[in-house]
């Protein structure tokens, strides 16, 4: 019989020390280890069984080599009430959640993690501030019926501007992960490199380890599905669709001489179009399953940046749905400047919320990857 389906709406909830957190984390492991019933569920498990002994490297890698499916919670024999109270998913999670602040760059920027509400309400504001007032120096509106953006900022400054930004996030989110790959202890033997980043693109670009124990996720309760998979493929490609109508419309603008804006059929429309639906599915599907996740399930310390960054998502596609039906409406010109606020509110909130986890997980599913690859040999101690 299934769980009865509980909404989360627990107050903020402080973060766990990062010494206790490891200290439970390892005292978890050593029992999974011991256990070995998970085993086939993801990448974990094998992972802790390769390990006699666990670094505060190798934590960090085992939590962020997690996806978080649930299926070990739900499975294991020795979690609460059982007296050892496991939980792998909590532990790992707080773990994840220290990662992100604790490889940060700039470091004197890292607390942002931890006010995420109101870093996301500032960044907010500032974006939202800054397009209304170049829409102003601009020269105002323009009339109804003309559907040019650029007549109200720009294309000049929005490439300066979202150019800068861009460089912003590379620079802080590559020296973050430079520091976390070297923190995990990832070393790349020889000849191992391709073969290693091919399988872990093609574990990351599936999502294979959303697929839990084999049925899914344990989104809601004891029973597995697969729609937390298929909203974070929807989610993903979505952006990457996205990304790219701002690609191909920079080239017909700039190697094609085709000025915008572009008709419905044409390809940045149809991208983009069909990027912000999926995107906006992907978002609010996403948004609705953290809602009524079991609390069981994760670390509550990290829930305004969860919700934060899946409502800047769904703010982003709406407001450019909305802005793309009404281009050719009075409306258009302040729905540009409302849609290009909250593009620039996410692009300033990537480094510094939830988005960084990808860049984390993928590094730890290159060094699973290579891992796997290793002749057999006796267990690896901590490094």
């Amino acid at each position: 019989m299934n769980a009865p389906i509980r909404i989360d709406i627990q107050p903020a909830t402080p973060q766990l020390p990062l010494a206790d957190a490891q200290q439970e984390t390892r005292r978890v492991v050593d029992i999974c280890n011991a256990c070995r019933y998970c085993e086939g569920f993801c990448a974990v498990f094998p992972a802790i069984e390769r390990r006699l002994d666990f670094s505060s490297g190798d934590l960090q890698h085992l939590a962020n080599l997690c996806h978080n499916c649930g299926a070990c919670l739900y499975a294991c024999q020795y979690a609460s009430p059982h007296p050892f109270e496991v939980n792998v998913p909590r532990s790992l999670a707080r773990l994840r959640g220290h990662s992100y602040e604790h490889f940060a760059w700039p470091a004197a920027w890292a607390g942002l993690l931890r006010r995420q509400a109101p870093w996301t309400f500032a960044a907010l504001s500032l974006g939202l501030g800054v397009f209304l007032l170049l829409g102003t120096l601009h020269g105002g509106w323009p009339a109804a019926g003309s559907a040019d953006f650029y007549a109200v900022v720009p294309h000049d400054w929005l490439a300066a501007l979202f150019g800068v930004l861009a460089l912003w996030i590379l620079l802080s989110m590559g020296m973050g992960l430079r520091a976390y790959w070297r923190f995990i202890g990832g070393r790349i033997p020889a000849g191992q490199g391709a073969p290693a980043a091919a399988s872990a693109a093609a574990d990351a670009l599936s999502l294979r380890y959303l697929d839990g124990g084999g049925g899914g996720c344990h989104d809601t309760d004891d029973e597995p599905s697969g729609a937390r998979r298929l909203l974070h493929h929807l989610l993903a490609y979505g952006f990457a669709m996205c990304f790219a109508a701002t690609c191909v419309a920079t080239f017909e603008a700039y190697g094609l001489g085709r000025a915008a804006p572009y008709a419905w059929n044409s390809l940045p429309v149809g991208l983009g179009f069909s990027g912000g639906v999926m995107q906006l599915a992907g978002a609010g599907g996403l948004l609705r399953l953290r809602l009524l996740r079991n609390p069981q399930q994760g670390d509550p310390a990290q829930r305004p940046m969860d919700l934060c960054f899946l409502a800047l998502l769904l703010a982003t596609s709406a407001s450019g749905l909305i802005l793309l039906g009404a281009r050719s409406t009075p409306a258009m010109a302040p729905l540009l400047c409302l849609h290009l606020g909250i593009v620039a509110a996410l692009f300033l909130s990537l480094p510094y919320g939830k988005f960084v986890h990808a860049g984390y997980r993928v590094l730890s599913l290159f060094r699973d990857a290579l891992e796997r690859r290793r002749a057999p040999g006796p267990a690896l101690g901590g490094d």
